[in-house]
């Protein structure tokens, strides 16, 4: 995170260390204060940010800004700046500067003026989101702080971070939830009617309010294994995050010019040891690659076991921290290492109703002519091999919340006044989602990180641009976890809330948008470096700031991967992979948009997370690629049996599977998107059980009841009431003889 300008944060690094100097022998110090006048001070501070002057309130919001990040002018290390950042943002939560934040962010976006000037601008600057940035970074610091739990907290301050989060999700702001705010300025920055808005903040602020509200992937898997446990299903096989992160990154298949080289080489008579080499996790990097094993001898008694990329990573969506690589192995293993990995497959084998169905419909009608309907039980006339099958299928059989809820919502439709449903209205997507579609006009994203003045110099062009990617790279972070969670969060809610937001996604071109994105050089990618250590705040605040040249912005860190844009990767392939997860038609879209060679290329990252996404989707429609495609791609094939999940009878390999047929696509969606607003009607309508509420026949109560109309009615009513009244012909003598 970049501080914003803040007291004494100009000049070089050694007046900037004067200025502190003679700052603190001058005035007293925030950390020398008690606490009693800390929180005076603050009050201060929270009096003066109800003046009238809009400089006068920004100067006091930037010196709430600069408690918010520990008052670095009067710390000599990053631990002291941290330690007084978690102190000021739990005394400003106590004394109630959030609320008092909120009310000036509701005004900022509320702002007509601004939003007009901004719309006429030819070109907008970081000058015209000054003051909005100043807040949200109080925000953000603020949720962020709080949010995030360590062992010394005091029990107050655990106390304060239940509030704050059961306050961040009630509906207190003007009746509905902090997010939705949020949500508002989204909709308006791509309607384009607040261009000004700076997006990545409200992005990161609107993702870590979510991730505190509604709680992360962990949350999420205990939510899922308390969810199981009310509907009496039995217990998960697994825990799918401890065994992801077990997981070890397999080596890329190599591609048609490294076969090409091998053949020529072979033809000149050089020998190699193993066919298909060049499998580092970065090609760019192969002299350099911690994580290459250069032991050739190692690698061929080991077989797939070396070809391991990054043992033990730790998972990126747990935190976003920079992670050193971990040290290169030994060149040589013991045998009993090799020995204590884990053998067989990594999980259990699931099987769904569905396909119990399938397979006893089948055999029924081959052994004895006629089928019994959806009846599992039944197993007479069928041979002795069937009902070991059956057995089998049944001892691995797997019921997901989402058919339970499926089922239910079934029962609901069929007798609508017999059921009772619990309603949990989720307000917070469907309120904020704009009726109409989206302008194709182009976005301006870069508005909150354009300076006044354009660069002059090399080095000002290049640290600019270093920004201008990163700016990026982070508004990608955001919308990428903001989505998985909040799909993950409705599938867990509710399977047609999913459903609901997934085919949005869908017919808004959400699957060619991610594919176009894989379609780049993503080792380029994964590998950028479009960050400035010494300018990552607290270190460029409190350590003396060396000197920048085109030199070192170009050498960049001495990280080779960014975890950053990795985070953003794995994020998308795995809401590629729940939007065409048991979808035919979706599948297709993948197959007809020619995703397969995209895919694979994405395998040459070795981190076993992310290959682990992108073979589930390779697994989806090798079915549909044709016998050539797996035969040329038979070392993908082997790596999706090792690390896929196994669905039995499910003829992925083969190609057999009957209900890829290609006239089921479109009922398929429609059925549905009947499905959904059947849903819809029945939690989200107002007028609830229309068809069995009772009829008001009485004329004068009718004409009695107040009707609401919108906002701008009384603006255009006479306009209504002459082309809908006046100008409309009535036939009166027609009226009088149907009345007799």
């Amino acid at each position: 995170m970049r501080p914003l300008a803040a007291p004494g944060s100009g000049g070089s690094g050694g007046e900037r260390e004067r200025e502190k100097s003679d700052r603190r022998s001058n005035s007293e110090r925030w950390i020398e204060l008690g606490q009693e006048q800390q929180r005076a001070y603050v009050m201060r501070l929270l009096d003066a940010l109800e003046v009238t002057d809009r400089d006068k309130r920004l100067k006091v919001a930037r010196a709430i800004l600069y408690l918010a990040q520990g008052v670095f002018d009067e710390c000599d290390m990053d631990a002291d700046v941290i330690h007084w950042s978690r102190h000021n943002v739990f005394l400003l939560y106590d004394m109630g500067i959030f609320t008092a934040l909120l009310e000036l962010l509701s005004m900022e976006i509320d702002n007509n003026q601004a939003c007009s000037s901004a719309v006429r601008k030819p070109a907008i600057s970081l000058a015209d989101s000054t003051e909005l940035r100043v807040l949200l970074s109080i925000m953000y610091l603020m949720v962020e702080t709080i949010r995030l739990q360590t062992e010394d907290d005091r029990p107050e301050w655990r106390a304060a971070r239940e509030a704050f989060k059961t306050e961040l999700g009630s509906p207190l702001y003007n009746g509905e939830p902090f997010a939705l705010l949020l949500f508002t300025m989204v909709t308006k920055f791509c309607s384009m009617n607040a261009p000004h808005f700076p997006m990545k903040k409200v992005l990161l602020l609107l993702w870590k309010t979510i991730l505190f509200t509604m709680g992360g992937f962990e949350e999420l898997q205990e939510m899922k294994v308390r969810g199981r446990e009310r509907l009496s299903l039995p217990p998960l096989p697994e825990d799918s995050i401890k065994v992801v992160r077990s997981m070890r990154a397999a080596s890329p298949p190599a591609s048609a010019m490294e076969l090409i080289e091998q053949q020529q080489q072979a033809k000149r008579g050089r020998r190699s040891r193993r066919p298909l080499v060049k499998q580092d996790s970065l090609d760019t990097y192969n002299e350099r690659d911690p994580f290459k094993n250069d032991d050739a001898r190692d690698e061929e008694e080991d077989g797939e076991e070396a070809d391991s990329g990054i043992e033990g990573e730790v998972d990126p969506l747990d935190r976003d921290v920079i992670i050193q690589p971990p040290p290169p192995p030994p060149p040589l293993r013991p045998p009993t290492e090799r020995a204590s990995l884990p053998k067989g497959l990594p999980w259990a084998p699931k099987v769904r109703e569905k396909d119990i169905e399938h397979f006893l419909e089948t055999s029924r009608n081959k052994f004895i002519g006629f089928t019994l309907g959806n009846d599992t039980e039944t197993l007479v006339g069928l041979p002795r091999p069937i009902h070991e099958s059956v057995k089998t299928l049944k001892q691995h059989k797997y019921v997901s919340i989402a058919e339970m809820q499926i089922k239910r919502e079934g029962e609901l439709q069929q007798c609508p006044m017999t059921l009772v449903s619990d309603i949990a209205l989720l307000k917070l997507l469907l309120a904020a989602a704009p009726t109409s579609k989206a302008k194709t006009d182009s976005i301006n994203i870069l508005a909150d990180v354009l300076p006044e003045e354009m660069p002059i110099t090399v080095l000002q062009s290049m640290k600019l641009g270093i920004d201008v990617n990163r700016h990026k790279e982070i508004i990608v972070k955001a919308i990428s976890a903001l989505l998985l969670l909040l799909l993950k969060h409705l599938k867990l809610n509710h399977i047609y809330q999913f459903e609901i937001v997934s085919q949005h996604l869908v017919f808004a071109n959400c699957i060619p948008l991610i594919l176009k994105f894989f379609n780049q050089n993503i080792m380029s990618y994964i590998s950028a470096k479009n960050s400035i250590c010494v300018l990552d705040f607290p270190h460029c605040v409190v350590h003396e700031m060396p000197e920048l040249t085109a030199e070192s912005l170009e050498a960049g860190d001495s990280n080779q991967f960014c975890w950053r844009n990795l985070f953003s990767c794995i994020n998308l392939l795995r809401i590629l992979n729940k939007l065409t997860k048991w979808k035919h038609s979706r599948t297709m879209m993948l197959v007809v948009f020619k995703s397969a060679p995209i895919l694979k290329r994405a395998l040459k990252v070795k981190q076993a997370m992310m290959q682990l996404y992108v073979l589930k989707l390779l697994k989806i429609q090798t079915k549909y690629l044709g016998r050539q495609w797996r035969k040329s791609n038979m070392k993908t094939m082997s790596a999706i049996y090792q690390k896929v999940r196994h669905r039995l009878n499910d003829d992925w390999a083969y190609g057999n599977d009957i209900d890829a047929r290609p006239w089921d696509f479109q009922a398929e969606e429609c059925a549905l998107r009947e499905s959904i607003e059947k849903f819809n009607s029945r939690r989200y309508d107002k007028n609830q059980n229309g068809e069995f509420a009772p009829v008001d026949n009485c004329l004068q109560s009718v004409l009695g009841q107040r009707v609401e109309l919108p906002e701008d009615f009384h603006y255009s009513y006479e306009m209504w009431l002459e082309r809908e009244v006046f100008s409309q012909p009535i036939q009166w003598e027609g009226l009088l003889q149907q009345a007799q």
